[in-house]
Protein backbone atom coordinates (compact mmCIF):
# COMPACT_ATOMS: atom_id res chain seq x y z
CA UNK A 1 0.00 0.00 0.00
CA UNK A 2 1.12 3.40 -0.43
CA UNK A 3 0.40 6.35 1.69
CA UNK A 4 1.84 10.00 1.45
CA UNK A 5 4.20 11.42 3.85
CA UNK A 6 0.91 13.42 5.61
CA UNK A 7 -0.99 10.57 5.74
CA UNK A 8 1.50 8.98 7.83
CA UNK A 9 2.51 11.59 9.99
CA UNK A 10 -1.51 12.77 10.63
CA UNK A 11 -3.47 9.27 10.30
CA UNK A 12 -0.87 6.84 11.38
CA UNK A 13 -4.24 4.77 13.54
CA UNK A 14 -5.85 4.12 10.48
CA UNK A 15 -2.19 1.96 9.28
CA UNK A 16 -1.66 -1.53 11.27
CA UNK A 17 1.22 -2.01 9.03
CA UNK A 18 3.02 1.32 9.77
CA UNK A 19 4.54 1.56 13.16
CA UNK A 20 7.04 4.47 13.81
CA UNK A 21 8.81 2.85 16.64
CA UNK A 22 9.06 -1.07 15.37
CA UNK A 23 10.10 -0.72 11.48
CA UNK A 24 10.90 -3.22 10.12
CA UNK A 25 14.14 -3.22 7.66
CA UNK A 26 11.90 -4.10 4.53
CA UNK A 27 8.98 -2.00 5.35
CA UNK A 28 11.94 0.81 6.52
CA UNK A 29 13.43 0.79 3.22
CA UNK A 30 10.31 0.85 1.55
CA UNK A 31 8.85 3.97 3.44
CA UNK A 32 12.44 5.84 2.75
CA UNK A 33 12.58 5.32 -1.22
CA UNK A 34 8.55 6.30 -1.88
CA UNK A 35 9.05 9.91 0.09
CA UNK A 36 12.51 10.71 -1.74
CA UNK A 37 12.79 13.60 -3.78
CA UNK A 38 15.41 13.02 -6.73
CA UNK A 39 16.80 16.11 -7.46
CA UNK A 40 16.40 18.29 -10.61
CA UNK A 41 18.50 21.20 -11.22
CA UNK A 42 21.09 19.99 -14.56
CA UNK A 43 24.26 21.39 -15.64
CA UNK A 44 26.92 20.81 -18.39
CA UNK A 45 30.35 19.66 -17.32
CA UNK A 46 33.38 18.91 -19.34
CA UNK A 47 33.81 15.14 -19.64
CA UNK A 48 37.10 15.27 -17.83
CA UNK A 49 35.23 15.88 -14.50
CA UNK A 50 32.16 14.10 -15.49
CA UNK A 51 33.02 10.31 -13.32
CA UNK A 52 30.74 9.64 -10.38
CA UNK A 53 27.85 12.10 -12.04
CA UNK A 54 24.35 11.51 -12.98
CA UNK A 55 23.38 11.91 -16.11
CA UNK A 56 20.52 14.36 -16.63
CA UNK A 57 19.80 13.39 -20.40
CA UNK A 58 20.27 10.33 -22.39
CA UNK A 59 23.14 10.02 -24.71
CA UNK A 60 22.96 8.91 -28.63
CA UNK A 61 26.09 8.18 -30.73
CA UNK A 62 26.59 10.82 -33.53
CA UNK A 63 28.26 8.65 -35.62
CA UNK A 64 28.75 4.77 -36.50
CA UNK A 65 31.25 2.86 -34.09
CA UNK A 66 33.46 2.61 -35.75
CA UNK A 67 33.17 4.70 -38.61
CA UNK A 68 34.25 2.76 -41.23
CA UNK A 69 35.35 -1.24 -41.79
CA UNK A 70 38.66 -2.23 -40.61
CA UNK A 71 40.62 -5.17 -39.38
CA UNK A 72 40.46 -6.48 -36.19
CA UNK A 73 44.26 -8.35 -36.80
CA UNK A 74 47.78 -7.83 -38.16
CA UNK A 75 47.64 -9.87 -41.20
CA UNK A 76 46.84 -9.41 -44.96
CA UNK A 77 43.24 -8.25 -46.26
CA UNK A 78 41.90 -9.70 -49.71
CA UNK A 79 38.78 -10.80 -51.28
CA UNK A 80 37.23 -14.24 -50.00
CA UNK A 81 36.13 -14.91 -53.89
CA UNK A 82 40.44 -15.38 -54.43
CA UNK A 83 40.26 -18.66 -52.55
CA UNK A 84 36.65 -19.58 -53.47
CA UNK A 85 38.34 -21.93 -56.34
CA UNK A 86 41.69 -23.02 -54.53
CA UNK A 87 42.43 -22.56 -50.96
CA UNK A 88 46.28 -22.97 -51.76
CA UNK A 89 46.10 -20.54 -54.71
CA UNK A 90 49.33 -17.82 -53.97
CA UNK A 91 47.95 -14.03 -53.27
CA UNK A 92 50.36 -11.51 -54.33
CA UNK A 93 50.96 -8.37 -52.11
CA UNK A 94 50.61 -5.84 -53.72
CA UNK A 95 50.90 -2.70 -50.37
CA UNK A 96 49.91 -2.16 -47.07
CA UNK A 97 47.70 -0.61 -44.98
CA UNK A 98 48.29 0.55 -41.29
CA UNK A 99 45.80 2.66 -38.93
CA UNK A 100 45.61 6.13 -39.81
CA UNK A 101 47.21 5.32 -43.24
CA UNK A 102 45.11 3.53 -45.78
CA UNK A 103 46.30 1.54 -48.98
CA UNK A 104 44.40 3.84 -51.35
CA UNK A 105 44.57 1.69 -54.66
CA UNK A 106 42.20 -1.35 -55.10
CA UNK A 107 42.93 -4.86 -54.85
CA UNK A 108 42.60 -7.61 -57.31
CA UNK A 109 41.02 -10.85 -56.98
CA UNK A 110 44.65 -12.75 -56.46
CA UNK A 111 45.89 -9.97 -54.71
CA UNK A 112 46.18 -8.90 -50.90
CA UNK A 113 47.31 -5.89 -49.31
CA UNK A 114 49.51 -6.29 -45.82
CA UNK A 115 47.18 -4.68 -42.92
CA UNK A 116 47.56 -3.73 -39.39
CA UNK A 117 44.76 -3.69 -36.69
CA UNK A 118 42.32 -0.69 -37.20
CA UNK A 119 43.33 -0.18 -40.29
CA UNK A 120 40.64 0.58 -43.28
CA UNK A 121 39.82 -2.02 -45.02
CA UNK A 122 40.87 -1.37 -48.75
CA UNK A 123 38.77 -1.16 -51.85
CA UNK A 124 37.98 -4.84 -53.14
CA UNK A 125 38.80 -6.52 -49.87
CA UNK A 126 36.19 -8.34 -47.66
CA UNK A 127 38.40 -10.60 -45.40
CA UNK A 128 41.69 -10.49 -43.18
CA UNK A 129 43.52 -13.61 -42.44
CA UNK A 130 45.66 -13.11 -39.31
CA UNK A 131 49.69 -13.11 -40.13
CA UNK A 132 50.35 -15.97 -38.23
CA UNK A 133 48.24 -18.60 -40.31
CA UNK A 134 49.76 -17.67 -44.17
CA UNK A 135 53.10 -18.46 -45.13
CA UNK A 136 54.99 -15.22 -46.81
CA UNK A 137 56.98 -16.39 -49.78
CA UNK A 138 59.35 -13.77 -51.38
CA UNK A 139 60.65 -15.57 -54.94
CA UNK A 140 61.95 -13.13 -57.49
CA UNK A 141 61.32 -10.15 -55.31
CA UNK A 142 57.35 -10.45 -55.70
CA UNK A 143 55.79 -11.07 -52.12
CA UNK A 144 53.02 -14.00 -51.83
CA UNK A 145 50.95 -15.45 -49.11
CA UNK A 146 49.56 -18.87 -49.18
CA UNK A 147 46.88 -19.00 -46.59
CA UNK A 148 47.39 -22.19 -44.03
CA UNK A 149 44.08 -22.46 -42.82
CA UNK A 150 40.03 -22.56 -44.26
CA UNK A 151 39.09 -18.34 -45.07
CA UNK A 152 35.60 -17.11 -44.84
CA UNK A 153 33.96 -13.38 -46.11
CA UNK A 154 34.01 -11.32 -43.66
CA UNK A 155 36.58 -12.99 -41.33
CA UNK A 156 38.68 -10.48 -38.97
CA UNK A 157 36.69 -7.77 -40.19
CA UNK A 158 35.14 -4.90 -37.56
CA UNK A 159 32.32 -3.55 -39.74
CA UNK A 160 31.07 0.51 -39.16
CA UNK A 161 28.54 0.43 -36.59
CA UNK A 162 29.53 -2.99 -35.36
CA UNK A 163 29.90 -1.24 -31.46
CA UNK A 164 27.27 1.85 -31.97
CA UNK A 165 25.06 2.82 -34.71
CA UNK A 166 24.29 6.53 -35.64
CA UNK A 167 21.32 7.85 -33.95
CA UNK A 168 21.43 4.64 -31.05
CA UNK A 169 20.81 5.67 -27.58
CA UNK A 170 24.64 4.80 -25.32
CA UNK A 171 23.83 5.93 -22.04
CA UNK A 172 20.49 6.22 -20.48
CA UNK A 173 19.29 9.55 -18.53
CA UNK A 174 19.98 8.42 -14.48
CA UNK A 175 23.27 6.67 -15.52
CA UNK A 176 25.75 6.71 -13.23
CA UNK A 177 29.13 7.47 -15.33
CA UNK A 178 32.20 5.02 -14.31
CA UNK A 179 35.95 5.25 -15.98
CA UNK A 180 34.93 3.06 -18.71
CA UNK A 181 31.90 5.17 -19.42
CA UNK A 182 34.40 8.25 -19.88
CA UNK A 183 36.36 6.42 -22.48
CA UNK A 184 33.09 5.27 -24.14
CA UNK A 185 31.58 9.47 -24.47
CA UNK A 186 35.26 10.42 -25.68
CA UNK A 187 34.90 7.76 -28.66
CA UNK A 188 32.04 9.46 -29.46
CA UNK A 189 34.09 12.61 -29.75
CA UNK A 190 31.94 14.18 -27.31
CA UNK A 191 33.33 17.07 -25.14
CA UNK A 192 30.50 17.82 -22.48
CA UNK A 193 27.89 16.34 -20.22
CA UNK A 194 24.85 17.48 -19.05
CA UNK A 195 24.39 16.19 -15.39
CA UNK A 196 22.37 16.80 -12.65
CA UNK A 197 23.82 18.69 -10.16
CA UNK A 198 25.80 17.27 -7.35
CA UNK A 199 23.66 16.55 -4.08
CA UNK A 200 24.56 18.58 -1.55
CA UNK A 201 24.69 16.68 2.12
CA UNK A 202 25.06 18.15 5.45
CA UNK A 203 27.02 16.34 8.54
CA UNK A 204 27.18 16.69 11.97
CA UNK A 205 28.24 14.51 14.88
CA UNK A 206 25.92 15.69 18.51
CA UNK A 207 27.52 14.52 22.13
CA UNK A 208 29.31 16.44 25.19
CA UNK A 209 31.24 13.13 25.21
CA UNK A 210 32.84 13.81 21.42
CA UNK A 211 36.72 15.15 21.33
CA UNK A 212 38.06 16.51 18.38
CA UNK A 213 40.71 14.93 16.74
CA UNK A 214 44.22 16.15 17.31
CA UNK A 215 43.21 17.34 20.76
CA UNK A 216 44.08 15.38 24.25
CA UNK A 217 41.01 13.52 25.61
CA UNK A 218 39.87 14.49 28.88
CA UNK A 219 37.88 11.62 31.62
CA UNK A 220 34.87 10.27 29.72
CA UNK A 221 35.46 11.52 25.92
CA UNK A 222 36.16 10.07 22.89
CA UNK A 223 37.18 11.22 19.58
CA UNK A 224 34.68 11.95 17.08
CA UNK A 225 35.39 9.23 14.95
CA UNK A 226 31.48 9.06 13.15
CA UNK A 227 31.96 12.14 11.19
CA UNK A 228 34.71 10.75 9.42
CA UNK A 229 33.82 7.19 8.97
CA UNK A 230 30.44 9.73 7.08
CA UNK A 231 32.58 11.90 5.51
CA UNK A 232 34.52 9.49 3.84
CA UNK A 233 31.65 7.19 2.57
CA UNK A 234 30.21 10.05 1.08
CA UNK A 235 33.19 11.01 -0.35
CA UNK A 236 33.40 7.68 -2.43
CA UNK A 237 29.73 8.62 -3.41
CA UNK A 238 30.84 12.24 -4.97
CA UNK A 239 28.58 14.30 -3.40
CA UNK A 240 29.01 17.60 -1.83
CA UNK A 241 29.62 17.30 1.91
CA UNK A 242 29.41 20.17 3.92
CA UNK A 243 30.94 19.61 7.55
CA UNK A 244 29.16 21.09 10.54
CA UNK A 245 31.47 19.62 12.97
CA UNK A 246 30.43 17.91 16.58
CA UNK A 247 27.64 19.44 18.54
CA UNK A 248 27.41 19.87 22.35
CA UNK A 249 24.07 18.14 23.90
CA UNK A 250 22.95 22.05 24.06
CA UNK A 251 19.58 22.49 22.61
CA UNK A 252 19.93 25.52 21.36
CA UNK A 253 23.13 25.02 19.44
CA UNK A 254 21.81 22.19 18.60
CA UNK A 255 18.91 24.09 16.65
CA UNK A 256 20.74 26.31 15.09
CA UNK A 257 23.26 23.79 13.81
CA UNK A 258 20.04 21.51 12.75
CA UNK A 259 18.54 24.64 11.02
CA UNK A 260 21.70 26.25 8.98
CA UNK A 261 22.00 22.49 8.09
CA UNK A 262 18.73 22.07 6.73
CA UNK A 263 19.04 25.51 4.88
CA UNK A 264 22.17 24.42 3.42
CA UNK A 265 21.42 21.13 2.12
CA UNK A 266 19.24 18.53 0.30
CA UNK A 267 20.09 15.79 3.17
CA UNK A 268 21.12 16.19 6.81
CA UNK A 269 23.05 13.25 8.39
CA UNK A 270 23.10 13.50 11.69
CA UNK A 271 24.82 10.56 14.40
CA UNK A 272 23.85 10.32 17.77
CA UNK A 273 21.11 11.63 19.63
CA UNK A 274 18.18 9.94 18.58
CA UNK A 275 17.93 7.20 21.19
CA UNK A 276 15.82 7.60 24.72
CA UNK A 277 18.61 8.97 26.97
CA UNK A 278 17.82 12.65 29.09
CA UNK A 279 20.36 14.22 26.97
CA UNK A 280 18.86 12.79 22.90
CA UNK A 281 17.47 16.60 22.30
CA UNK A 282 17.10 15.69 18.17
CA UNK A 283 13.35 14.37 18.80
CA UNK A 284 11.92 17.09 20.21
CA UNK A 285 13.87 19.34 17.35
CA UNK A 286 12.64 17.12 14.49
CA UNK A 287 8.88 17.05 15.59
CA UNK A 288 9.53 21.38 15.95
CA UNK A 289 11.11 21.68 12.67
CA UNK A 290 10.07 18.86 10.50
CA UNK A 291 8.44 15.14 10.42
CA UNK A 292 9.45 11.94 11.09
CA UNK A 293 8.44 8.81 8.74
CA UNK A 294 10.42 6.70 11.74
CA UNK A 295 12.61 6.35 15.09
CA UNK A 296 13.27 2.50 14.73
CA UNK A 297 14.38 -0.39 13.07
CA UNK A 298 14.21 -4.09 13.97
CA UNK A 299 17.54 -4.44 13.45
CA UNK A 300 20.82 -4.86 14.77
CA UNK A 301 23.23 -2.72 15.07
CA UNK A 302 21.16 0.38 14.50
CA UNK A 303 17.85 0.25 16.14
CA UNK A 304 17.64 3.74 16.77
CA UNK A 305 17.23 4.83 13.30
CA UNK A 306 15.56 8.32 12.34
CA UNK A 307 14.36 9.17 8.75
CA UNK A 308 12.29 11.96 8.03
CA UNK A 309 12.07 15.65 6.86
CA UNK A 310 13.04 19.28 8.00
CA UNK A 311 11.88 22.82 6.59
CA UNK A 312 13.42 24.98 5.32
CA UNK A 313 13.45 28.52 6.18
CA UNK A 314 11.77 31.48 4.05
CA UNK A 315 9.12 28.76 2.92
CA UNK A 316 7.12 29.97 -0.44
CA UNK A 317 3.81 29.67 -0.73
CA UNK A 318 3.92 28.47 -4.31
CA UNK A 319 6.45 25.45 -3.36
CA UNK A 320 6.15 22.35 -5.52
CA UNK A 321 5.14 19.68 -4.19
CA UNK A 322 6.73 16.12 -4.91
CA UNK A 323 5.77 12.43 -3.54
CA UNK A 324 4.81 14.36 -0.57
CA UNK A 325 7.91 16.63 -0.11
CA UNK A 326 8.18 20.03 -0.65
CA UNK A 327 11.11 22.08 -2.24
CA UNK A 328 11.00 23.84 0.91
CA UNK A 329 12.10 20.47 3.16
CA UNK A 330 15.43 18.67 2.68
CA UNK A 331 15.64 15.15 3.57
CA UNK A 332 16.73 13.88 7.43
CA UNK A 333 18.37 10.54 8.55
CA UNK A 334 19.66 10.74 12.44
CA UNK A 335 21.98 7.48 12.82
CA UNK A 336 22.97 6.12 16.04
CA UNK A 337 26.10 7.19 18.31
CA UNK A 338 27.81 4.24 18.32
CA UNK A 339 30.41 3.45 15.50
CA UNK A 340 29.38 0.56 13.57
CA UNK A 341 25.65 1.16 13.91
CA UNK A 342 26.30 4.78 11.77
CA UNK A 343 28.06 2.39 9.19
CA UNK A 344 25.48 -0.13 8.91
CA UNK A 345 22.63 1.73 8.51
CA UNK A 346 24.61 3.98 6.13
CA UNK A 347 25.07 1.09 4.27
CA UNK A 348 22.12 -0.25 4.31
CA UNK A 349 19.69 2.61 4.00
CA UNK A 350 21.40 5.62 3.44
CA UNK A 351 24.01 4.91 0.38
CA UNK A 352 20.55 3.94 -1.91
CA UNK A 353 18.79 7.37 -0.82
CA UNK A 354 21.84 9.20 -1.52
CA UNK A 355 22.11 7.82 -5.22
CA UNK A 356 18.15 7.78 -5.97
CA UNK A 357 18.39 11.20 -4.99
CA UNK A 358 21.33 11.94 -7.33
CA UNK A 359 19.19 10.76 -10.43
CA UNK A 360 19.88 6.90 -10.64
CA UNK A 361 16.39 5.43 -11.00
CA UNK A 362 17.55 1.98 -9.53
CA UNK A 363 20.98 1.91 -8.15
CA UNK A 364 22.73 -1.35 -8.03
CA UNK A 365 22.35 -3.25 -5.27
CA UNK A 366 25.32 -4.05 -2.72
CA UNK A 367 26.08 -7.55 -3.73
CA UNK A 368 24.50 -10.80 -2.11
CA UNK A 369 25.23 -14.04 -2.28
CA UNK A 370 24.90 -16.79 0.25
CA UNK A 371 28.23 -18.58 1.59
CA UNK A 372 29.06 -21.25 3.79
CA UNK A 373 29.96 -19.91 7.31
CA UNK A 374 33.15 -21.41 9.22
CA UNK A 375 32.61 -20.78 12.66
CA UNK A 376 29.32 -20.87 14.99
CA UNK A 377 27.00 -17.76 15.04
CA UNK A 378 24.74 -16.09 18.44
CA UNK A 379 21.87 -14.61 17.30
CA UNK A 380 18.70 -13.58 18.48
CA UNK A 381 15.44 -14.38 16.49
CA UNK A 382 13.12 -11.60 15.59
CA UNK A 383 15.27 -8.74 14.23
CA UNK A 384 17.57 -8.83 11.41
CA UNK A 385 21.55 -8.50 12.30
CA UNK A 386 24.30 -7.13 9.99
CA UNK A 387 27.23 -9.22 11.76
CA UNK A 388 31.07 -8.48 10.16
CA UNK A 389 32.26 -11.08 8.64
CA UNK A 390 35.35 -11.47 6.67
CA UNK A 391 35.01 -13.56 3.17
CA UNK A 392 37.96 -15.81 1.99
CA UNK A 393 38.77 -18.58 -0.75
CA UNK A 394 39.36 -22.08 1.09
CA UNK A 395 41.83 -24.13 -0.06
CA UNK A 396 39.70 -25.88 -2.75
CA UNK A 397 38.39 -22.83 -4.05
CA UNK A 398 35.16 -22.10 -2.65
CA UNK A 399 34.31 -18.80 -0.98
CA UNK A 400 33.52 -19.13 2.60
CA UNK A 401 32.81 -16.81 5.68
CA UNK A 402 33.72 -16.19 8.78
CA UNK A 403 32.66 -13.38 11.74
CA UNK A 404 35.54 -10.86 12.75
CA UNK A 405 35.14 -11.63 16.31
CA UNK A 406 33.62 -9.85 18.91
CA UNK A 407 30.31 -8.40 17.19
CA UNK A 408 29.39 -5.44 19.78
CA UNK A 409 28.38 -2.15 17.76
CA UNK A 410 31.23 -0.09 19.33
CA UNK A 411 33.89 -2.41 18.09
CA UNK A 412 35.06 0.00 14.86
CA UNK A 413 37.87 -2.26 14.45
CA UNK A 414 35.57 -4.88 13.53
CA UNK A 415 34.63 -2.57 10.20
CA UNK A 416 37.86 -1.97 9.75
CA UNK A 417 38.50 -5.92 9.52
CA UNK A 418 35.77 -6.75 8.06
CA UNK A 419 34.87 -7.26 3.80
CA UNK A 420 31.74 -8.25 4.07
CA UNK A 421 28.41 -8.44 6.17
CA UNK A 422 26.63 -11.06 7.34
CA UNK A 423 23.17 -11.00 6.55
CA UNK A 424 20.56 -13.17 9.52
CA UNK A 425 17.16 -11.77 8.55
CA UNK A 426 14.33 -11.81 11.55
CA UNK A 427 13.74 -15.51 10.76
CA UNK A 428 16.99 -16.84 11.89
CA UNK A 429 18.79 -17.49 15.36
CA UNK A 430 21.72 -19.16 16.85
CA UNK A 431 23.85 -20.92 13.85
CA UNK A 432 25.98 -24.23 14.18
CA UNK A 433 29.35 -24.09 12.00
CA UNK A 434 28.29 -25.26 8.39
CA UNK A 435 25.24 -23.43 7.56
CA UNK A 436 24.63 -21.34 4.43
CA UNK A 437 24.68 -17.67 5.27
CA UNK A 438 23.94 -14.55 2.93
CA UNK A 439 26.81 -11.97 2.80
CA UNK A 440 26.94 -8.57 0.98
CA UNK A 441 30.35 -8.05 -0.30
CA UNK A 442 31.75 -4.49 0.58
CA UNK A 443 34.90 -4.14 -0.96
CA UNK A 444 34.06 -1.03 -3.43
CA UNK A 445 30.76 -0.41 -2.49
CA UNK A 446 31.26 2.92 -0.62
Amino acid sequence: MTHTLNQLINNTAKMEDYDPNAMSVTKARHYIKQFLTPIEAIEEVALTASLGRVLAEALTSPENVPNYDNSAMDGYAFASESLQANLDAPLKVVGSAFAGKAYTGDVKLGECVRIMTGALLPSGTDSVIMQEKVRLETAQNTPTIQCLMPTTHGMNVRYAGEDLKRGQEVLTRGHLIRAADVGLIASLGIPKVSVYRKLKVAVFSTGDELAAVGQALQTGQVFDSNRYSLIAMLQRLNVEIIDLGAIPDNPTQLENTLLQAANLADVVLTSGGVSVGEADYMKSLLAKHGDVVFWKVNMKPGRPLAFGRLKKAAITDNAEQLNGFSQTHCHYFGLPGNPVAVMVTFYQFVREALLLLMGQPKPAAIPTFNVVCVAPIRKMAGRTEYQRGLLFADTDGTWKVKPTGAQGSAILSSMSLANCFIVLDESIGNLEAGASVAVQVLDGIV
